[in-house]
C-alpha cells in the first residue's frame, strides 16, 4: 500500500506495483470465480479476468445477454451456466446484476453463500440499505466491493489499451481472516488502475448522488437549460448546441481531464477567464443547496427506495423507454446527431 496526498488529505491506495497480477494469480489460485449477470459490468469484469488468467464462469439467464455470452466465447455447461449453478460451483461469486436484479434473484443466490466463500459486489446499493433490498448475507462468508469508477465498457477497452479504471474496495465481512487479499487480487484481476478504501454505505451514497447530480442529471439540466436560453434568444440550433455541448465535450474536458481546470483556465482567452472566474460562484451558491437536498435523499435511502419501486413496477421498461424518446427526440440532441455527423473524423 501507498500513502498519497489527495488535495492536502493523505490517503493509502493499492497499485499494481504493491500488488502485481501475478501476486493476484497466487492469491486466488484455487478459487472459482463466478460472474453473475452479463449486462453492465459482467463483460468487462469476467472477460479482464479471464485474459489474466484467472478461473471464471459466467452466470446468466436465457435470452441476448446470453447469447452474447456465447458469443464472447463462455461455453454451456463448461464456463457458462444458470445463475444458481454458477453460485453453487463458485468459491467467489461475483453479484454485478443490476440492483434490481440482485433483488429478485436473492433468493436464489443465497442458499448456495456456504462457509468460506466470498460474495463480491461492485456497487454498494444491495448491503447499504438492506432495510430496504432484503439482502442480508450468511455471516459465515466474506463480503466484499470493488467498484470501478467508470462504466463496464470503459473497463474493458482501456485493459485493452494496457491501461486501467481506478476503483473503489471495501470489506463488510471478513470470515474467513482473508477478504482483504481477495478484494485487491480481484481488483487487479479485472484490470484496475489504483484501488482506494471505502464503505459499502459510502460507495453508494456517493455513487448515487454522483448519478443524479454532476455525471448524468445535473449535466443533462444544465446543459437543457442553457440550450433552451440560448434558443430563446435568436441562436440557431447548431450554435446552441456547440455553445452548450461540443465545445465542452470535444475540445475544454479533454483539456482539464490532462492538466486540471486551472490549467484549462489559464490556456483560455482573456474574456472566458474572467467571465468563468466571475460566474462560477453564483453557480455553485445556486446548486449547492440543490446538491445538499439530493445527498439527503440518498442518504437516507429515499432514492433507493424509490429506484426499487420504480424498477419492480410492470410497467417500468416501456415508462423508461417513453423518457428516453423524448430526451432523444429533443431538438437539442435531434441537433446533437447532425453535428456529431459532421465532425471530421465522421465525414
Amino acid at each position: 500500500m501507498a500513502r498519497l496526498n489527495f488535495g492536502g488529505v493523505e490517503e493509502t491506495v493499492v497499485t499494481r506495483t504493491e500488488f502485481p497480477l501475478e501476486k493476484a494469480r497466487e492469491v486466488l489460485k484455487n478459487e472459482t470465480i463466478a460472474v453473475l449477470g452479463y449486462g453492465v459490468q459482467g463483460p468487462g469484469q469476467s472477460l479482464n479476468l479471464r485474459d489474466n488468467g484467472f478461473n471464471v464462469i459466467v452466470g446468466q439467464r436465457p435470452g441476448k445477454t446470453y447469447d452474447k455470452a456465447v458469443a464472447d466465447g463462455w461455453v454451456p455447461g463448461e464456463t457458462l451456466f444458470s445463475i444458481e449453478e454458477a453460485a453453487r460451483r463458485a468459491t467467489i461469486v461475483m453479484c454485478l446484476l443490476s440492483d434490481a436484479a440482485v433483488l429478485s434473484v436473492w433468493p436464489v443466490i443465497k442458499p448456495h453463500l456456504t462457509a468460506g466463500k466470498a460474495l463480491y459486489f461492485s456497487h454498494g446499493f444491495a448491503i447499504a440499505w438492506p432495510d430496504r433490498t432484503g439482502v442480508v448475507p450468511p455471516a459465515d462468508i466474506d463480503v466484499i466491493m470493488v467498484a470501478p469508477k467508470g462504466s463496464g465498457a470503459s473497463l474493458r477497452s482501456m485493459f485493452l489499451e494496457n491501461r486501467g479504471v481506478n476503483s473503489s474496495y471495501a470489506i463488510e465481512q471478513d470470515y474467513t481472516g482473508h477478504a482483504y487479499e481477495r478484494t485487491i487480487a480481484l481488483g487487479i484481476g479485472i484490470g484496475s488502475g489504483y484501488l482506494f478504501e471505502t464503505t459499502f454505505k459510502r460507495e453508494a451514497v456517493s455513487d448515487l448522488t454522483g448519478e443524479r447530480g454532476s455525471l448524468m442529471g445535473a449535466i443533462q439540466g444544465l446543459f437543457q437549460a442553457q440550450y433552451e436560453v440560448l434558443r430563446a434568444h435568436g441562436h440557431t440550433p447548431s450554435e446552441a448546441f456547440n455553445e452548450t455541448v461540443e465545445e465542452l465535450t470535444q475540445s475544454l474536458m479533454p483539456l482539464f481531464a490532462d492538466r486540471g481546470m486551472d490549467w484549462m483556465y489559464a490556456n483560455c482567452s482573456t474574456t472566458a477567464q474572467r467571465g468563468a472566474l466571475d460566474w462560477m460562484g453564483p453557480f455553485h451558491d445556486a446548486v449547492k443547496p440543490v446538491l445538499e437536498q439530493l445527498y439527503e435523499s440518498v442518504e437516507s435511502g429515499n432514492e433507493a427506495q424509490i429506484s426499487i419501486d420504480s424498477n419492480s413496477a410492470p410497467d417500468y421498461r416501456e415508462k423508461l423507454e417513453a423518457e428516453l424518446k423524448a430526451m432523444r427526440e429533443s431538438e437539442m440532441w435531434q441537433t446533437g446527431v447532425t453535428v456529431r455527423r459532421l465532425r471530421p473524423e465522421n465525414s
